[in-house]
């Protein structure tokens, strides 16, 4: 019989690629796969469908969406916020572990709940919300478990309860981390973060992703200087406000475009910097997409932007899957000059621009560069599509294969 693993998420199944690789990874593998994950987003529902439609491993949802689970949207969001005026009230470090871990999780229960109603041989999963929801249920199966840690959880908020989130975070980590048999990171500097806060040595699977075909036309074609960007939400401390400055003082023919949910005062508020400063650039929106289409949907622009602003510790130590999907589809990268990117960027050579965080006359001078030199473009994509040959793609042995012989030692290949 094939080994179980139930893989979770606290996300929805299309807004978590690193699960869903890795669900994909260990089914082709030959284990018997489930996966966890929940539904809270109307904008993702559909998305999910069509992920699971095309998967042969099976999928069990979490629903607390008001739409299809009202009651249930209401109970967790009523035991959260119970839980977070407690742990605000007597401090993440003092309150009760239990209402810590529900201040941090507002699914925890029903991801539990979920996770062991029915048998398995290992639990991995990663997300904020579920990295008490992998240690419990696997406690109760009374089997091991692993832990993801894509972001560094104690340092990836900003605002004004970013600091008891993350005293909550550090609170859940120093409970589950240890128990763990296995525990994965997204970038080396997470690792190393990981390492230093609490002694422990999680594995580097980088966002790598599978390549496209490379397309019958040149990015270097003829017209305005074409940017792409994506992420799930739109909104403020993305660098973008960075490219739209740069774009006004390069002066030249731009579109900018933008794939992702819209905040719609964020959205006003970038097409009103843009006609402000930026005459000569248009901004065009797109609609979230399925992770299965994003590489395809990154081919035929002249670069991609990872513009992460480091104020927050974690995008600094982070290597997000936008950088890694322009890569894959053969798009040159222009990248902020965060520790983690400026280090990735030596890798990349020229299938990299990298400029210092807002400073936007240094990414105007970049920007005028590449829109002049249809050589330089052809030369960059060429660049970043060996690149991601060469090492940045989910099939290398380094990411796909590190996942699949570390789940190995705690579970056999069948």
């Amino acid at each position: 019989m094939s080994a179980r693993i139930c893989v979770v998420t606290a996300g929805h199944l299309s807004t978590s690629p690193r699960m869903l690789k890795a669900a994909d990874a260990l089914h082709a593998a030959g284990y018997h796969v489930r996966v966890v994950s929940a539904n809270h987003t109307p904008w993702a529902t559909a998305a999910d469908r069509l992920v699971s439609s095309s998967r042969r491993w099976e999928w069990t949802v979490v629903d607390y969406a008001r739409e299809t689970a009202r009651a249930v949207q209401m109970a967790t969001g009523a035991r959260f916020r119970a839980a977070q005026a407690l742990s605000a009230g007597v401090g993440a470090a003092r309150v009760p572990l239990p209402i810590a871990i529900r201040a941090y999780s507002r699914a925890h229960d029903e991801l539990v709940g979920a996770v062991v109603a029915q048998p398995a041989d290992f639990v991995y999963g990663g997300t904020t919300g579920a990295l008490a929801a992998v240690a419990e249920s696997a406690a109760q199966l009374g089997v091991p478990y692993g832990i993801d840690l894509e972001d560094f959880h104690s340092g990836e908020q900003n605002g004004a309860n970013s600091e008891q989130t993350h005293a909550l975070a550090e609170r859940i980590e120093r409970q589950v981390l240890d128990g763990a048999r296995l525990l994965t990171t997204s970038s080396p500097m997470i690792a190393g973060a990981y390492a230093r806060k609490y002694q422990v040595q999680p594995v580097t699977i980088h966002n790598t992703f599978s390549m496209a075909p490379a397309p019958a036309s040149s990015s270097a074609a003829a017209g305005p200087l074409r940017l792409y960007w994506f992420s799930q939400t739109l909104g403020a401390g993305r660098g973008l406000e960075d490219v739209i400055h740069a774009c006004g003082l390069a002066g030249i023919p731009t579109e900018l475009h933008m794939r992702a949910r819209p905040s719609a005062p964020y959205l006003e508020s970038v097409q009103a910097l843009q006609r402000d400063v930026a005459p000569s650039l248009t901004l065009v929106h797109h609609e979230p997409a399925a992770p299965d289409e994003m590489v395809r949907l990154a081919q035929g622009y002249d670069a991609g932007l990872s513009c992460e602003e480091s104020a927050v510790l974690n995008r600094g130590l982070s290597l997000c899957n936008k950088i890694f999907t322009y890569l894959a589809a053969g798009v040159p990268v222009i990248l902020s000059r965060t520790p983690a990117q400026a280090a990735l960027a030596q890798d990349l050579g020229p299938a990299a621009l990298v400029y210092d965080g807002g400073d936007a006359s240094g990414l105007a001078d970049r920007l005028q560069r590449l829109a002049s030199d249809a050589g330089l473009r052809r030369h960059a994509g060429a660049a970043a599509r060996a690149a991601a040959e060469r090492r940045w793609h989910w099939e290398h042995p380094a990411d796909r294969g590190a996942l699949l012989e570390e789940i190995a030692s705690v579970a056999p290949i069948p």
